[in-house]
């Protein structure tokens, strides 16, 4: 099978790629995550990637678009009421795992799947159910597999590689949120 994988950051990569290699699976990285904010997080992550990928001797397809302003305008376009954490992730999501659906389909891939499914802080289901769709879209599967059991160990395997790793999930909503929390206000 030729899979491509959607990948965030080196961190949530690290256990993900593992555990596909280990099956067998015959992988590509792919990089498109324009919601990550500001420049120098969008940066630093992007780096960090090509430094994993390279390291791994993976090939890593690259859609390099920092949006910032078409982020925020279209999240704030589709909540009148603001952007509740809820429709912004869905938004987010559906933006970045539509293109990679679609980026495999192009490359004649027989599945993608996302390094996000690693992450205890994402939304599993939602993430699933619109992974499900854009793949019905598309016409190409979706490869699905829970890789939260291996979610600390790759952080602790990503320090350990001298990675660099973040500290929210990348949009600009979820840094106010991390910083509000530090200081008890959210």
């Amino acid at each position: 099978m030729k899979l491509l994988l959607h990948t965030c950051c080196a961190p949530c990569s690290i256990q993900c790629v593992k555990s596909l290699v280990a099956e067998g699976i015959k992988l590509d990285l792919y990089w498109y995550n324009p919601n990550i904010h500001p420049y120098t997080e969008y940066r630093s992550r992007m780096d960090s990637l090509r430094e994993f990928a390279k390291g791994k001797s993976l090939t890593l397809v690259m859609q390099d678009e920092y949006g910032l302003r078409s982020f925020i305008k279209a999240v704030e376009s589709e909540n009148s009421a603001g952007p509740a954490k809820a429709a912004r992730c869905a938004y987010c999501y559906r933006l970045r795992l539509g293109k990679a659906a679609s980026m495999a389909a192009e490359k004649g891939c027989d599945a993608f799947s996302t390094t996000l499914l690693i992450s205890p802080y994402q939304d599993h289901e939602l993430l699933k159910q619109i992974c499900e769709e854009e793949a019905v879209n598309c016409g190409v599967e979706f490869f699905y597999r829970d890789f939260r059991p291996h979610f600390r160990e790759g952080r602790q395997q990503a320090r350990e590689a001298g990675y660099y790793m973040q500290k929210y999930c990348g949009c600009i909503y979820s840094e106010e949120e991390r910083y509000l929390e530090k200081r008890g206000g959210a």
